[in-house]
């Protein structure tokens, strides 16, 4: 049986349910991205490349 996905907002969203913002849900061995405007869309990047984009977002 494959892992359900529970997608948690980021807390700087605001919590509006028309707010735009990106989303992540975990598994037993990946982390899943989304937009909340584009669902169908999902990113599951390797933990390297991960890591070297949230190291470059946390440099801007």
């Amino acid at each position: 049986m494959p892992d359900v996905l529970r997608w948690q907002k980021s807390s700087y969203s605001g919590g509006d349910a028309d707010t735009n913002c990106l989303e992540i849900a975990a598994t037993s061995t990946t982390l899943h991205l989304r937009e909340s405007d584009e669902p169908a869309t999902l990113l599951a990047p390797a933990p390297t490349a991960l890591n070297a984009m949230l190291t470059a977002l946390k440099g801007r």
